[in-house]
């Protein structure tokens, strides 16, 4: 197996869990919060996409899907294109909303431009330096277990707070 061929399959269980969160959800449960300034399924979901389109874009070369393909009016969020979700405050947090369906569509998109430049990867391009403000400098190979490892973390909580039991009448 192909170091590419085993990032892809990470993506893949991570787009498992995005949709076994977001499959027949309430719609209450996707903005719910278990506490003040506590992040939000819809929010999780938005920010982990958000932020693999970006650097996936960024390492690729290529625009964001989030506004090449129009995500960011259906969206149509109080917030500027470049907004991921870093830095961003429990306010803002709230103002993400949307059904499953838009979320799903997103970050079925962004898996799908992610899937498509793994394909056009072998083993030797994981060894490239694309960042050299870090020491060591960051290769692409270590970027994109990086834009990994940030998306299992955010499905986790996101599955985490959808198994809440919360009664919403």
């Amino acid at each position: 197996m192909k170091s590419t061929e085993i990032l892809a399959d990470g993506f893949a269980r991570v787009r498992e869990n995005v949709h076994a969160v977001l499959d027949d959800i309430e719609e209450q449960r996707l903005t719910y919060r278990p506490a003040d300034g506590a992040n939000t399924i819809a929010w999780l979901i938005w920010h982990l996409a958000r932020v693999q389109d970006a650097q996936i874009a960024d390492v690729a070369g290529t625009d964001e899907v989030w506004t090449s393909d129009g995500w960011f009016d259906r969206f149509a969020l109080p917030f500027e294109p470049s907004a991921s979700g870093y830095g961003q405050s429990a306010a803002d947090v709230i103002r993400v909303v949307g059904p499953a369906e838009l979320l799903l569509g997103y970050y079925d998109a962004t898996h799908q431009v992610t899937v498509d430049y793994l394909a056009g990867l072998d083993d030797d391009d994981l060894d490239r330096v694309i960042d050299t403000r870090w020491d060591p400098p960051v290769t692409l190979g270590v970027r994109l277990v990086s834009i990994l490892d940030d998306d299992a973390q955010h499905v986790g909580q996101a599955a985490y707070l959808r198994g809440l039991d919360v009664d919403f009448d």
